[in-house]
């Protein structure tokens, strides 16, 4: 399809949707029906296989409807990921759908949805649409859930100006800009890189303030744990609970079950028997309690578990555990990893470098993982 042809496409969808678009903001207009009448054929005019009329297999195929998972309401994954066939997982960019009577421009749910995932996947630029709008996201940076409809907004695109600046959209978005390179260049000019909270860097920060939640608690309610315990027992417990949940997003476990477990009684406990099934299902040394003697034993507060687990999911956890790269998991790991948990006389903890740390200018040398 011809560029003139696409711009031709685009301004029948737009004539059809002024025609009608007081019927389009009705609440029986569903998001369903958007993507099929208007989202579908916009990103078929831009020259993407939307219908995978090539017939390739879903590990090839260039437009993945992303699985639908609901949770309290929720959608927890964006309606479309691009990418070039046969580029392997990786997304280039992801669509969030939403249906024309949703206010895009003032919505910040909407845009914390897309930018939670785009950032988890590293796919920089993102788009929010509904038709009516057209907006495109900065997801370099990871969002915060309070953060206004307009953070880290690139450009916002009214329906009525599609024709208009169609040469803006198609030279960016449409299959052929990618794959001369045009989208790349627009990432780069356009996504922050630099002063901004980068995945890995907020991860670490996270995983140093689950750290000291459990951390502060252990050593108040377990009079008897010593620093090297102490060490052990806080790692392996966020080691645990990452490892669950990364299963949990990737659908090897079910859904929430961490939640679950600790919505009522005595939350570590509960906690403890998933892990128990975790050995028994995996054989990990990750849940071997023939070594680990001190993990079973302790006492932590409900409120610190709780705490915890609620900031490992939607909306609380910035993050996407299915589409994370291993890469930033390890990166964070390891920055994480050159800290020491001390606790002071009066069972308070402290939290520092680890010697060849200080000595090594603040660089962690040791490679760890999961």
């Amino acid at each position: 399809m011809s560029r003139e042809q696409a711009k031709a496409i685009i301004e029948k969808l737009v004539e059809r949707y002024a025609e009608h678009r007081k019927e389009y903001h009705l609440a029986d207009y569903n998001e369903q029906k958007t993507r099929q009448d208007f989202i579908n054929p916009f990103f078929k005019a831009l020259g993407w296989d939307i219908d995978n009329e090539k017939g390739d297999s879903e590990a090839y195929r260039e437009v993945i409807y992303e699985d639908k998972v609901v949770v309290k309401g929720k959608a927890k994954a964006p309606d479309y990921g691009f990418r070039l066939s046969g580029s392997g997982k990786k997304r280039l960019f992801y669509v969030e759908a939403k249906k024309p009577s949703v206010p895009l421009k003032t919505n910040k749910e909407s845009a914390y949805q897309l930018r939670r995932y785009g950032s988890s996947a590293q796919a920089h630029v993102s788009i929010l649409t509904n038709f009516e709008d057209f907006i495109i996201y900065d997801c370099s940076k990871v969002p915060n859930l309070n953060d206004a409809a307009t953070v880290a907004r690139l450009k916002h695109i009214h329906f009525e100006d599609y024709v208009k600046e169609f040469d803006y959209i198609y030279d960016i978005f449409s299959h052929e800009a990618v794959t001369k390179g045009r989208f790349d260049k627009f990432v780069q000019a356009s996504a922050t890189k630099k002063g901004t909270d980068t995945l890995d860097k907020r991860f670490v920060q996270s995983l140093d303030q689950w750290r000291k939640y459990l951390a502060t608690s252990i050593a108040v309610n377990n009079k008897k744990i010593n620093d090297e315990e102490l060490n052990f027992a806080v790692q392996l417990t966020i080691d645990r609970l990452i490892f669950l949940r990364f299963c949990e997003d990737r659908s090897v476990e079910p859904y929430g079950q961490l939640q679950k477990a600790t919505s009522k009684g005595d939350a570590y406990k509960n906690l403890f028997d998933l892990f128990k099934q975790a050995d028994d299902k995996y054989n990990s040394g990750l849940f071997d309690f023939e070594k680990d003697k001190i993990t079973p034993s302790l006492k932590i507060d409900n409120k610190v578990i709780k705490n915890v687990i609620e900031e490992l999911y939607y909306p609380k956890c910035n993050y996407e555990f299915s589409v994370m790269p291993v890469e930033i998991l390890g990166n964070a790991y390891e920055q994480f990893l050159g800290k020491v948990i001390r606790i002071t006389p009066a069972r308070g903890v402290k939290i520092e470098e680890k010697p060849e740390v200080r000595k090594a200018g603040g660089v962690f040398i040791r490679h760890n993982t999961l």
